[in-house]
């Protein structure tokens, strides 16, 4: 997932910066959280678990340039569900940083802008969940409009993002809006997909007895907040 390099140049990149460093803050402050409330080996090995799997998503899963940017199969309310919001920040950030390191290096100016839109509708996702999610439901009996709901919130939160660094750089031209129209479009096969993945995942989760009470997965997996 990338936003295509030149899109958002000279001085008007600095607002990337600013906006990634308050994702990344608020992502550290959730981190903090999860280490204290769950331990240093459960946070260390979700976020790793993540980072592997973000890693995956973006180099082996088919993507496809449309418009302004890249379709991918992120799966981000897929991580939220099952290793919680601060290990699949990390994840994001981590997978991101690494896929540009070793195989995008042009994207690597563009990290800014691409962690802000992955992370920040990571945290909407995670208080849409708040308020849709009854206290004492596990994720693991959510039903399809829940998940539902989840995905088009982090997905439109994706498509939203994008539109904002495509208008900040390039303006209201008319082939901007058209590039920009073209990749939500594209996006609404992700939403598609995504529900039918966290309710496949969601599914084997409960099935497998092991997982519960296990420091790879979030507790609220299989129990009430």
């Amino acid at each position: 997932m990338h936003i295509e390099p030149g899109l958002v140049d000279g001085a008007k990149i600095f607002l990337s910066y600013v906006t990634a460093a308050g994702a990344g803050a608020y992502a550290l402050q959730r981190g903090w959280i999860t280490l204290r409330e769950q331990g240093v080996a459960s946070f260390a090995g979700r976020a790793i678990a993540s980072t592997a799997l973000v890693f995956s998503f973006f180099e082996i899963l088919p993507h496809f340039p449309v418009g302004v940017s890249e379709v991918h199969l992120i799966l981000g309310s897929t991580l939220f569900l099952i290793f919680g919001v601060a290990p699949a920040a990390f994840g994001l950030a981590l997978g991101l940083l690494l896929q540009g390191l070793l195989f995008a290096p042009f994207d690597l100016p563009q990290y800014g802008m691409n962690l802000t839109t992955l992370l920040v509708p990571l945290f909407a996702l995670e208080a849409l969940a708040r308020r849709i999610i009854p206290s004492g439901m596990a994720y693991v009996d959510l039903s399809y409009g829940q998940v539902l709901s989840l995905s088009l919130a982090y997905q439109g939160g994706i498509v939203a993002w994008v539109a904002f660094w495509a208008l900040y750089g390039q303006g209201l031209t008319s082939a901007n809006l058209a590039a920009i129209s073209t990749f939500g479009g594209a996006y609404l096969l992700v939403v598609l997909i995504e529900p039918l993945v966290d309710l496949l995942v969601l599914g084997s989760a409960k099935a497998i007895r092991g997982l519960k009470g296990s420091k790879w997965v979030t507790p609220r997996l299989h129990s009430a907040a």
